[in-house]
């Protein structure tokens, strides 16, 4: 007879058939949900790169073909409302950890296996409790920054602390530094991967992630923008606009943010954790705006960017110069125009959007056709080349060229533009199914 501590192992290790290969599995099976406000893209392969209108002669997007794997992609551009989202995360994190630092352990205390803060997110912030008050004074705009007596929450206090793992970066090691020779029995010297410096590969980021609400103003130095600057980020008549103002690097923080958001539900309901969100890769970019069409110049098909009655198909700057001419004078909210064939809207004109690719004219020649990506890890941060990341769309200050489905641009990862924002997408595990052909 067996014993019951044996028998329990038998049970759990099997599932109950025993002395056969089964496998082990902490849950029943893996259906995929589509999050919400994005699109599914099936894997597929297509021409990557502009038809023959190559005004600027710049030879850096020859036509390729390249394959890629599944993958969700936002439908819109993130808005400004749900940006506002991850600005009101960091806000009251930041308020928590200044109060729970300050000896309010009703806000969080410290770990003591870890000593790192734990919040207390379930504990209401009373802003105007009588302990609070003097130790969220640091938090405020300082009274010389003041005036007429505003209290005003100071934006410089806005960082987001996060933590990434540089798996290029690992990847590229362990083939250079990270090997020890080991000789087998035949006096050969095979490399043997050594396992002991993962901390090295776990990056660190601090960033402020407000949005530079003063790009309006400097990005057209002679133009009357105040307006924007003062109301568009904020105010809930700008609310379903597209964000702009972001640095490729805040879009990457936000981005952390938002996978932990969904995984951290997740995991209160039991549920198996999505795949991270990211920026999208330019090829994964370019076949979503394709909406699934061969070699068409606009995400609409069309070689024109307007219809058979005279009427813009995006919103971009038309003629020589008349922004009005499409119906909006800046940007426009992120569903005035038709989606594509894949249901995403705005993927010509309104912003142009931040890749994850890092820009190189002859990119194209070197990378491969199969997920192409051209990226780098941590100690090549410093090269400036590296530092150009890949802008794709056109936005509603330029002209209809930069809002071709082949057409590249570039702009610094710690630059922010009014005319740059982004759209996140995430990884589809598994093969997938087509859903014009499904059931």
């Amino acid at each position: 007879m067996l014993p019951i501590g044996a028998l329990a192992l038998l049970a759990s290790c099997g599932g109950g058939a025993v002395g056969e290969l089964v496998g082990v599995s902490q849950y029943d099976g893996w259906t995929p949900v589509t999050p919400f406000g994005m699109q599914y893209i099936h894997m597929g392969s297509y021409t990557m790169g502009n038809n023959d209108d190559d005004i600027a002669f710049a030879h850096s997007n020859r036509a390729k073909t390249i394959s890629l794997a599944s993958f969700y992609i936002d439908d819109t551009e993130i808005t400004n409302t749900e940006y506002r989202q991850f600005v009101e995360y960091v806000k009251d994190s930041v308020t928590r950890r200044t109060l729970a630092d300050a000896g309010q352990e009703k806000y969080g205390i410290e770990d003591e296996e870890t000593s790192q803060m734990v919040l207390n997110w379930d504990e209401e912030i009373q802003w105007d409790g009588e302990e609070e008050k003097e130790e969220l004074t640091s938090l405020f705009i300082a009274d010389d920054e003041k005036f007429y007596g505003q209290t005003i929450f100071d934006t410089r206090q806005l960082n987001y602390e996060y933590y990434w793992m540089d798996v290029n970066g690992a990847a590229d090691k362990a083939g250079r530094d990270n090997l020890q020779d080991n000789v087998n029995s035949k006096g050969e010297s095979r490399p043997v991967l050594s396992h002991n410096n993962r901390s090295k590969f776990i990056i660190k980021e601090i960033i402020n992630i407000y949005p530079d609400t003063l790009t309006w103003i400097s990005d057209f130095v002679y133009s009357n923008n105040e307006m924007m600057t003062e109301n568009y980020f904020w105010h809930p008549a700008y609310d379903d606009y597209p964000l702009v103002g972001i640095t490729w690097s805040q879009a990457r923080a936000f981005h952390v943010w938002r996978t932990r958001l969904m995984n951290t539900w997740k995991q209160t309901r039991g549920d198996l954790e999505m795949p991270s969100f990211r920026l999208p890769t330019e090829a994964e970019w370019e076949f979503a705006a394709r909406g699934g069409l061969a070699s068409n110049t606009y995400p609409w098909g069309g070689p024109y960017p307007r219809n058979r009655t005279g009427c813009p198909l995006a919103n971009y700057k038309p003629l020589r110069g008349d922004y009005i001419d499409d119906g909006g004078l800046f940007t426009v909210k992120v569903t005035t125009y038709e989606p594509n064939d894949f249901g995403l809207y705005e993927m010509a004109g309104n912003v142009a959007e931040w890749t994850n690719t890092a820009y190189d004219p002859s990119v194209y020649e070197f990378t491969t056709e199969l997920n192409p990506e051209y990226q780098y890890d941590a100690k090549k941060h410093d090269l400036p080349e590296r530092k150009r990341k890949v802008v794709r769309g056109g936005s509603w200050k330029d002209v209809p060229y930069f809002m071709q489905c082949g057409t590249r641009s570039f702009e610094y990862q710690d630059t922010a533009k009014c005319y740059i924002g982004f759209r996140s997408v995430m990884s589809y595990l598994g093969r997938g199914q087509d859903p014009k052909t499904a059931e």
